[in-house]
C-alpha cells in the first residue's frame, strides 16, 4: 500500500491556552508542532497543515496550509474534509490525521491504523484504560479514505459535528494502543499540560 498523505489538524481556537496557535508554543528545542511533524513525517508521504487564518504564520514550515472547508470552526471533521479534498487532487487514496498538540503519539500510528481499517478503509486510534478496561477513542487520529469525502461533506453540511457519529456510520476500525507511563495521545490544552509535556520530552 502506498503511504497515505499526512494532515496535521491545527484548526481549533485553543481557548484553554488563551487563544493563538498552540502548535507554535515552544517545547524543549522545538515547538509542539515541530515535534508532531518529526513524528509523523517518516510514517506518511507529503504532509499538509490544516489551520485557519493567515497562513503566513506557518511560512517557516515550508508546507502547504489548508483552511477548513466549512466556515464557523465546525470541528476536526472540517479539517479532515479539507485534507481529503487536497489528497483527492493529488490522486491519493487515504490520509492520516494527527493533532498539532499531541507530541507523543505512536511511531507505529499509520501502520497500526492500516491494519485496523475494515472494508471501509476507515480507522480511528484508541487506548484502553488499564483500571476499568474502557476504550477511549482519539478521533483526531485516524485513517480516512478519500472515497468517503463527498459523504463527509454532505454530513457536515447537514450539521454533523461529532467525529465518532460519522465514523460509526461507516463501520470504522479501531487501532488500540497501549498506555504505559503516559497516554501516547496526551495533548496540550493548558499551560499546566505544557509543563507536563516539557517533563516528558
Amino acid at each position: 500500500m502506498t503511504k497515505p498523505l499526512g494532515v496535521i489538524l491545527a484548526g481549533g481556537k485553543a481557548t484553554r491556552m488563551g487563544g493563538g496557535d498552540k502548535g507554535l508554543l515552544p517545547l524543549k528545542d522545538d515547538t509542539l508542532l515541530g515535534h508532531v511533524i518529526a513524528r509523523l513525517r517518516p510514517q506518511v508521504g507529503e504532509i499538509v497543515l490544516n489551520a485557519n487564518g493567515d497562513p503566513q504564520r506557518f511560512a517557516h514550515l515550508s508546507m502547504a496550509v489548508l483552511p477548513d472547508s466549512i466556515d464557523g470552526y465546525p470541528g476536526p471533521l472540517a479539517g479532515v474534509l479539507a485534507g481529503l479534498d487536497w489528497a483527492a487532487a493529488k490522486g491519493a487514496s487515504h490520509i492520516v490525521t494527527a493533532a498539532a498538540d499531541t507530541p507523543f503519539f505512536p511511531k507505529t500510528l499509520v501502520a497500526d491504523l492500516e491494519v485496523a481499517a475494515k472494508a471501509s478503509g476507515l480507522a480511528l486510534a484508541g487506548t484502553r484504560d488499564g483500571n476499568n478496561g474502557k476504550i477511549y477513542r482519539h478521533p483526531t487520529f485516524g485513517l480516512w479514505p478519500v472515497a468517503l469525502r463527498d459523504n463527509l461533506r454532505a454530513a457536515l453540511q447537514d450539521g454533523l459535528r461529532k467525529v465518532v457519529l460519522w465514523t460509526d456510520q461507516h463501520n470504522a476500525g479501531l487501532a488500540e494502543f497501549p498506555v504505559t507511563d503516559t497516554d501516547p495521545f496526551f495533548n496540550v490544552n493548558t499551560p499546566d499540560d505544557l509543563a507536563v509535556a516539557e517533563a516528558l520530552t
